[in-house]
């Protein structure tokens, strides 16, 4: 059996009973690593891994490599990635593993990597049970700490990946709802241009490297230097309580 691990954005107090139990009884657990420093055994520890590591003795715990940082599609390297991890966890199942979890931050369906593991491993072994467990969500822990729904009433909620582009934000801001944007990164400043031209530059809020240390929540600051990991917050229009009823 493979599992997709849910293991929140960071801090290791935020795993579901669930996801603990399961990392607790898997014979191994992959955590994934950014290929090009998988063959140097002093790599820090990734988030996934780092939060891992306080419910999982090291002796059960694997890194497998992912061109995680590979921003060019469905890339030969991204491929190669896919399909060398797909091979080590059925290497590991056909080798007597009967529980293999795979540790991912956030959520297993929310823009992991777990999804192309586990076709992978599918297309090896057509018989392995995969399953996932889900795991709060960056959106979810930045709408905590920073004490803002995420949505009331009729309100929708958009989440965008802030790689697609633009234009689906501007979009998205332009309606009624609150909208999170992941991965700001490199796209930073023109988030904040369109939230200034849309005025909702002031109730907007951003989370930096959350649950980890250097974390930082607050307003939007246009100069910020970001991770690639970071979550945009912008909050629906509310004029009164209850208004969106």
């Amino acid at each position: 059996m493979l599992t997709g691990v849910g293991v929140g954005p960071g801090d290791p107090e935020l795993l579901t009973l669930k996801a603990a139990r399961l990392l607790a009884e898997a014979d191994l657990v992959f955590v994934p690593v950014l290929d090009r420093h998988a063959a140097d055994p002093d790599t820090p520890a990734g988030r996934a891994e780092t939060t891992v590591r306080a419910h999982v003795p090291a002796d059960r715990l694997r890194r497998l490599p992912f061109a995680l940082d590979d921003r060019g599609g469905v890339t030969a390297r991204r491929e190669r990635a896919w399909d060398a991890a797909a091979a080590a966890v059925v290497a590991a199942l056909d080798s007597g593993a009967r529980s293999v979890a795979f540790a991912t931050i956030g959520d297993p369906n929310v823009y992991s990597t777990f999804g192309y593991l586990a076709d992978g491993v599918r297309a090896r072994r057509p018989g392995v049970e995969v399953r996932t467990v889900p795991g709060i969500t960056a959106m979810q822990d930045l709408a905590a700490r920073a004490g803002v729904p995420l949505c009331e009433g009729r309100e929708p909620l958009t989440l965008l990946p802030a790689t697609a582009g633009l234009t689906p934000v501007a979009d998205a801001l332009a309606g009624p709802g609150t909208v999170v944007v992941y991965k700001g990164w490199r796209r930073h400043p023109d988030l904040v241009d369109e939230l200034r031209r849309q005025d909702r530059l002031a109730d907007a809020v951003l989370g930096r490297a959350l649950g980890l240390p250097g974390e930082r929540i607050g307003p939007v600051d246009a100069a910020a230097d970001l991770p690639y990991l970071s979550t945009l917050l912008v909050p629906a229009r509310r004029d009164r309580r209850g208004g969106n009823l």
